[in-house]
């Protein structure tokens, strides 16, 4: 007998009572809002619809904009199966389930578009299982991230898919999502002009959050009130942002940032963290860039100022906020006064484009290991010099691939911790010269 005759029933107006963002889902794409160059006439989802074929894409964009219901509007326009799957609770067997299922269906002459929600939470070999999928054919992968693809996913995967960009909701879409809901609850939000302007401001570009707030309101509100601003920040428990974190004032803050501190200016650079932090920035991601900060402005010309940033992080993680803020705006200033060199960032650069131009030229045989008498033979190993055992613990030997000859990237300047790093380089290009014969 069926565990369900034993179930409590659910009386059908509380069952259809879904979250208000559930019952407003878009139920085509002419209906999504704030993403007009992707859904719009002439977007690029519509582009691709029409001409009847559809690849594997990757949407990267913040929460609540939308990826989620895209990607199953576009499976029902497209006329294909729907598989979703979230990176956060699924393994390699619930992949191999999926991708078995995928591969029944398309026996039957119908694709599958998988929607990978989270996709850069898999590992890289988990990424990886998708390749064979993708190129056959047996799958049309759709993956979601809020965070940046190409940090975070293969470039494999990345080469067989095409990133489009979702952006934070503006004003106008977030107004017109709230006109939806008053038009589906059938009463308008009990808000004046400003708290309503508020509620906006509140969502901080996120389509879903506005709606659960509005739902809030509702809920909070008596018959005949209206709430004002300061009543609405009461009842939510959230203040409005000073600026959206998705939007031009989020960027304009933290450029000013960190151009204060590689302008050596301790005070402006205060000025623009404490701003931030007025806003309700995340600390950890001020934190993360005040790394940013101490490896590309400051470098070797004091090695300290990443140690002590990574130390402030470690003391707001333990002390929370609004405590811990306090070690980021030390660690703040320290990068502020501290000498300033970009040295080893455009040293990267370059042997990064080095790298990208000679990618296939061959380490020189004498700095190869050679554990096998095959190798031995071949030349590898030969001729290398332990450099501990020559004078001044320094051989001088080549180690750039024959084809390329040496070449320089790293250049310190005459300043901090670096002067005494271009000393030794000097010493060692000197001693180099003299052992070479040349």
């Amino acid at each position: 007998m069926s565990d369900d005759l034993f179930a409590p029933k659910i009386p059908e107006e509380v069952a259809n009572r879904r979250p208000l963002a559930d019952r407003l889902r878009p139920k085509s794409l002419s209906e999504v809002t704030g993403q007009p160059h992707l859904t719009g006439e002439d977007g690029v989802l519509r582009r691709m619809i029409a001409s009847g074929s559809l690849g594997s894409m990757i949407f990267w964009g913040p929460p609540g904009t939308g990826k989620t219901t895209v990607a199953r509007l576009l499976s029902g326009e497209a006329g294909l199966a729907f598989e979703q799957i979230s990176a956060i609770f699924s393994g390699v067997a619930d992949l191999k389930k999926v991708f078995e299922t995928a591969r029944m269906r398309r026996m039957q002459g119908r694709q599958t578009l998988l929607f990978v929600d989270e996709i850069h939470r898999f590992n890289r070999a988990q990424q990886d299982s998708f390749l064979p999928v993708m190129e056959d054919g047996t799958v049309i992968l759709v993956g979601a991230t809020t965070e940046n693809p190409s940090f975070e996913l293969n470039a494999a995967l990345l080469s067989r898919a095409r990133v489009l960009t979702f952006r934070a909701h503006d004003e106008e879409s977030l107004r017109e999502l709230l006109e939806r809901a008053e038009a589906a609850e059938e009463k308008p939000l009990p808000l004046n002009d400003d708290a309503r302007a508020s509620l906006i401001r509140m969502a901080d570009g996120d389509g879903r959050a506005v709606l659960t707030l509005a739902e809030e309101v509702w809920r909070a509100a008596r018959p005949g009130e209206i709430f004002d601003t300061p009543a609405l920040t009461e009842i939510v428990q959230r203040r409005a942002p000073v600026y959206d974190k998705a939007q031009d004032g989020h960027y304009n803050l933290i450029s000013a940032l960190h151009k204060s501190v590689r302008g050596s200016d301790p005070d402006a650079a205060l000025y623009y963290l404490a701003r931030m932090f007025d806003a309700g920035e995340d600390p950890l991601y001020l934190g993360r860039r005040l790394v940013r900060m101490a490896v590309e402005d400051i470098g070797l010309a004091d090695p300290q100022a990443l140690v002590v940033c990574n130390a402030a992080k470690d003391a707001y993680d333990y002390l929370g906020s609004p405590e811990g803020e306090l070690a980021l705006a030390q660690a703040c200033v320290y990068l502020a006064t501290a000498p300033k060199s970009n040295a080893v960032y455009t040293a990267f650069k370059a042997a990064t484009r080095a790298a990208k131009e000679n990618g296939s030229l061959l380490p020189p045989k004498h700095i190869l290991n050679a554990p096998t008498k095959l190798m031995r033979t071949e030349g590898y190993s030969d001729g290398y010099r332990y450099d501990h055992d020559e004078p001044d613990a320094f051989s001088g030997q080549d180690y750039f691939p024959e084809k390329m000859g040496r070449q320089v990237f790293y250049d310190p300047p005459e300043r901090g911790f670096e002067r005494d790093i271009r000393k030794r380089l000097e010493w060692w290009a000197k001693l180099r010269k003299e052992r070479s014969g040349d």
